[in-house]
């Protein structure tokens, strides 16, 4: 770690910043948007450090099904003319990735949800907003969400900041989490963890998923 991120650690510390949230004993996998727009070079939003957090969420999934942990899914889908993503889909034209009947909106072959596992589709960056995931959270009486997927600078960080607001724990894994580029990935875990969220190492996501 470098002199001026240690500084600015410390003085986040300091203030205040970074207080531990204690994990629950009841938590589920939430896997976002994990989709083809995010892994293939002929999408605008491609990038090469998807790939690494794609295997880091295929552990994440194998050891969360292994263990009975909830496994929840994210896509997105627009209808026609994006008109259901409002001012979201206006600002950002790559969001036409995920109009209706997409190839790049589908799950890839080596991370496809189960049968029985909930994939919730959304329209905006929240994996909580105009969805129904906080409903199927509270009613498997869910206290934690770990959390993996893309990007980290947009659905990521407003999906672990909209369930701490729902009062779930979010635990946002590093590896599990892709970017287009690591200063947008870097700093938003580094926000992440100082105000809404733990942010951990995959080793530490297996320890606990160990403990439960």
């Amino acid at each position: 770690m470098n002199e001026t991120v240690s500084s600015l650690e410390q003085d986040y510390a300091g203030a205040g910043f970074g207080q531990a949230l204690a994990f629950g004993k009841r938590p589920a996998l939430l896997v976002i948007d994990v989709v083809q727009a995010y892994l293939r070079p002929d999408s605008p939003l491609y990038g090469v450090p998807f790939e690494a957090a794609l295997q880091a969420n295929r552990r994440l999934v194998t050891a969360s099904r292994a263990a009975g942990i909830p496994v929840i899914f994210t896509g997105v889908a627009y209808g026609a003319d994006g008109l259901d993503g409002g001012l979201f889909y206006r600002k950002v034209g790559a969001l036409s990735c995920f109009l209706q009947g997409s190839a790049l909106g589908q799950f890839p072959p080596s991370l496809q949800p189960l049968a029985d596992e909930v994939v919730v589709i959304k329209q905006y960056a929240s994996a909580f907003f105009g969805t129904s995931l906080a409903s199927t959270l509270n009613s498997l009486r869910i206290d934690t969400l770990i959390i993996g997927g893309f990007s980290t600078s947009g659905c990521v960080r407003a999906s672990a900041l909209d369930a701490l607001q729902h009062g779930f724990v979010p635990v946002v894994v590093r590896e599990a989490c892709g970017d287009r580029d690591s200063r947008p990935h870097d700093s938003n875990l580094f926000d992440l963890q100082a105000k809404y969220a733990q942010v951990i190492e995959e080793a530490e996501a297996y320890r606990y998923i160990a403990s439960l």
